[in-house]
């Protein structure tokens, strides 16, 4: 399966962003914490380029503890404010402030200068569909100021968010970039739902999970399924887990698509504990 997906909608949402970079002293990115790397949209180094940036690694409950930290550690040398959160539970949330006014520390410290006080930071809230901008910006918020969804392409416009008189944030639509050049990338969207289902051949998407989890979750993967051998082709691993979870068809034939399904959910849900899917560079599992 070739992994792609660039709706109209998100080239006229990266023009939209591109107009209104003058506006912003803040770019902050959020990325989903099992794949930092792979959920970085690169047009937005492009388009932040002399900005104050911050990473929020998201959803960092679903990752591995170990390597939240080596992500968060590889993000700082290269120059960003990075802090892992948790939208859904608040997690981190009240620790974004004080990060705002550290990576905007030169910005207010011009305004200073200049005589111009309690002027807010303007920040954009950027990050690629499925990776959890809207309820973040509900949580950092305290309040219900955006849609919010767990497929992607719920926020459809911009709209302006004023906090406090600290910090303004632009919410943006989710978007992904024209060409994945690595097709592992793809896979990895594809994985965590960042990349519309209904174009996607499932049973591929599924077989491409097993093959991950019986690499590194073996005994999680093998104990909800009972599974019992090693498979060379995740295709017979599927129709394993469609008997085993009675996933039948007439004539008592596997469901191998509903046991895709299943599978697909299982993963994304974290029903198999936390998983990392991506480690940073020069590091080894």
């Amino acid at each position: 399966m070739n992994y792609q997906w660039y709706p109209g909608h998100m080239m006229k949402a990266k023009r939209m962003m591109e107009e209104n970079i003058k506006l912003i002293d803040l770019i902050i990115e959020l990325v989903d914490a099992r794949i930092p790397m792979s959920s970085r949209n690169p047009d937005i180094d492009e388009l932040g380029k002399g900005k104050s940036r911050l990473i929020l690694l998201n959803k960092s409950d679903l990752a591995e503890d170990k390597w939240n930290e080596a992500w968060i550690s590889y993000f700082e040398t290269q120059g960003y404010s990075v802090l892992k959160i948790n939208s859904k539970t608040g997690s981190g949330i009240k620790a974004i402030q004080g990060k705002v006014q550290e990576a905007c520390k030169e910005k207010l410290e011009r305004d200073r200068k200049r005589g111009i006080l309690n002027r807010p930071v303007r920040a954009m809230v950027v990050g690629i569909p499925n990776v959890g901008k809207s309820t973040f910006i509900n949580a950092f918020a305290g309040k219900a100021c955006t849609k919010t969804g767990n497929k992607p392409g719920v926020t459809k416009g911009k709209q302006w968010i004023r906090l406090n008189r600290g910090i303004e944030l632009l919410d943006t639509p989710g978007i992904l970039w024209p060409k994945f050049e690595d097709q592992d990338v793809g896979l990895r969207l594809a994985m965590i739902g960042s990349i519309n289902d209904e174009i996607l051949n499932r049973e591929e998407l599924a077989e491409g999970i097993l093959q991950f989890l019986l690499a590194h979750k073996k005994t999680a993967v093998a104990s909800r399924y009972e599974l019992e051998q090693e498979y060379e082709q995740m295709h017979d691993a599927l129709t394993d887990i469609a008997y085993h979870r009675h996933c039948l068809l007439k004539g008592n034939l596997p469901d191998t698509e509903k046991a895709a399904g299943m599978v697909i959910d299982d993963f994304r849900n974290g029903k198999f504990g936390k998983i990392t899917l991506e480690i940073p560079e020069n590091m080894t599992w």
